[in-house]
């Protein structure tokens, strides 16, 4: 395997560990629930003992193109993403929504778009050299983003079939059955849902004799928009930033990062959890318990960033409390 990223630092446990062994002595901090693990967490990842709430949020949404939808494996129609993305650039969608009253800018990307990948069930959905410049550009991404300012990343993504692709990269990485990898993804009914698996089923079926190389895998059967979000969340934790996780699809490319730069789990935080079966294993892979259960399948990051002002009251209270400000 030829792709490496630097080393990422563990954030601060200290800071998280003594945030909640003070919480714990005080009845008020006690009452905090889960609220205290979280803002431990931020306290963790800013290097502070007072955990801040954050202040420079971005989502940035990743769209993509897969072969695969011509299918119909979604209740969507293939050229469904094009009209998101349209609604998005002009102040629309949920993930404008979401962010507005979460405090949060975003950034679509679109480079991917254009040009649909293969079909994963047949051929291989990108070129090496494709995928190998999709990740670098979700690394660049990241460094742009963190250069800037950002304080908290939120992957979002955008793309017919991107739960299909999901299911596929997911059922190889964990030798997971096609029929267990599988949710009802953009709402999908008994029949298409045969559909689906037998896509998913053809393309594990293809990369059976390279499943441990990840590498591989995802340049046959995922699609650049997967490997940028990948590249994306693993330098984020290079750079010591934290990311909050959405659905499947942004979940899994934070399965692979953690594979790919060891380390990457300790800097991210769980919004929300979907019905999909890859997201639940991929976010207990991870050690991590979502900050809501909220079914959300919209995509767009937009389930993550309706836990943000949670995370950010946890911050608050977490703060409050280590600050001696309450009784």
């Amino acid at each position: 395997m030829s792709l490496q990223f630097p080393a990422v630092d563990s954030p601060d446990g200290t800071l998280s560990r003594a945030a909640l062994a003070t919480l714990q002595r005080s009845v008020a901090g006690r009452s905090l629930g889960r609220l205290g693990a979280i803002g431990a967490w931020v306290a963790a990842v800013q290097g502070e003992a007072l955990p801040q709430p954050f202040t420079r949020p971005r989502a940035v949404v990743v769209a993509g193109n897969h072969g695969i939808a011509t299918r119909g494996v979604s209740a969507w129609s293939a050229d469904a993403a094009e009209a998101q993305c349209a609604a998005i650039a002009a102040g629309g969608g949920p993930v404008n929504a979401a962010a507005r009253l979460a405090g949060a800018s975003v950034r679509l990307v679109e480079d991917f778009l254009p040009t649909p990948t293969g079909a994963i069930d047949v051929e291989p959905a990108m070129s090496a050299e494709a995928f190998a410049e999709a990740v670098a550009l979700g690394v660049s991404i990241a460094d742009q983003e963190i250069d800037a300012g950002t304080d908290l990343v939120v992957p979002g993504d955008i793309g017919v079939g991107n739960t299909t692709v999901a299911a596929a990269v997911f059922g190889v990485c964990t030798r997971t059955e096609p029929v267990k990898a599988i949710g009802r993804g953009s709402g999908i009914n008994d029949d298409v849902w045969k559909v689906k698996v037998a896509a998913v089923r053809d393309a594990m079926f293809r990369v059976r004799d390279r499943r441990d190389d990840i590498e591989h895998v995802l340049t046959e059967i995922s699609g650049p928009d997967f490997a940028c979000l990948v590249g994306l969340v693993a330098q984020s934790a290079v750079r010591r930033t934290p990311v909050l996780i959405d659905g499947a699809y942004p979940a899994l490319a934070a399965y692979i990062a953690e594979r790919l730069a060891p380390g990457t789990k300790r800097w991210l935080i769980a919004g929300q959890l979907s019905p999909e079966p890859a997201h639940l294993i991929c976010v207990q892979a991870l050690d991590l318990t979502p900050v809501l259960a909220l079914d959300m399948v919209t995509g767009q990051g937009a389930g993550a960033l309706a836990a943000l002002p949670t995370i950010n009251l946890a911050a608050e209270l977490v703060a409050d409390q280590l600050g001696g400000r309450s009784a």
